[in-house]
């Protein structure tokens, strides 16, 4: 897939073994904005992506079909800055701290937005929740509860060609939302779409939703593991380790910098 929507003044950089964008919240809204009517997917890389990408050749195929790597990773801009690279907190970029610039700039410049993801039953309380900020928003929203293989996606996949949107949001988890959106890219029609994991779950209130402070701190991962032990300690405490490789292969580039 070519990314002929992709900026040319976006800085990307290798970092951990894969390549990320150099983009504040801002540029992404201006890049959806410039990007409507034509098919780009803006995928986003975390601790938990990257231990993803060393692990399943799916995984590493999403992100070459990617025209934007936003980096949701406090973390991994701290590792960045270490490895010389100019990036700062303001390149951070995940849906609870831009989500109402998001629906701002959908309601302002009129996008058409579908989301695929949670449970049928919290579906109807996510949209009222956003409604309730923005009521002039154009959403639809679909549960990410079916069988991907079955023929349940072939009437989804029709649904979303019938609304048309500007901007798909897929919601189902890594890594089952970035395989859909592989698996089925070339049946999807033109428009931006973000895999957001379980931002329409915190819209309807069912899960936990961190202090913004913590992410500006760089602690929102902390503040999750005290909330969800059992779910996350493998994810924030096993899964880094896999990535010792390539630390060490980008404190190597780094040093070669700096002969």
């Amino acid at each position: 897939m070519e990314h002929s929507c992709r900026p040319l003044s976006v800085r990307r950089l290798p970092l951990l073994g894969a390549e990320v964008d150099v983009v504040t919240p801002d540029m992404v809204m201006d890049f959806i904005s410039t990007a409507r009517g034509q098919k780009a997917i803006v995928a986003n890389h975390n601790l938990h992506s990257l231990y993803l990408f060393q692990k399943r050749a799916d995984m590493r195929r999403f992100y070459d079909h990617a025209a934007l790597i936003e980096i949701d990773s406090v973390p991994m801009i701290a590792w960045a800055k270490l490895m010389g690279h100019n990036v700062s907190r303001a390149h951070r970029c995940t849906y609870l701290d831009f989500r109402d610039t998001f629906w701002s700039r959908a309601v302002t410049e009129g996008w058409r937005v579908y989301h695929i993801g949670g449970a049928p039953e919290h579906n109807a309380a996510s949209k009222q929740a956003i409604l309730r900020r923005h009521p002039d928003a154009q959403l639809e929203v679909r549960s990410g509860y079916f069988d991907v293989n079955g023929p349940a996606n072939d009437l989804l996949l029709a649904d979303i060609a019938a609304h048309k949107p500007d901007v798909l949001l897929v919601g189902m988890g890594m890594p089952r939302q970035e395989t859909w959106i592989l698996n089925n890219l070339d049946r999807l029609p033109d428009c931006v779409i973000l895999p957001v994991g379980a931002a329409f779950d915190y819209e309807a209130g069912v899960m936990y939703t961190p202090p913004r402070w913590a992410g500006q701190m760089g602690v929102e991962w902390l503040v999750r593991f005290f909330h969800e032990p059992k779910r996350l300690f493998e994810r924030y405490f096993v899964e880094p380790w896999v990535l010792i490789p390539q630390m060490l292969g980008d404190l190597k580039q780094r040093s070669k910098r700096t002969v």
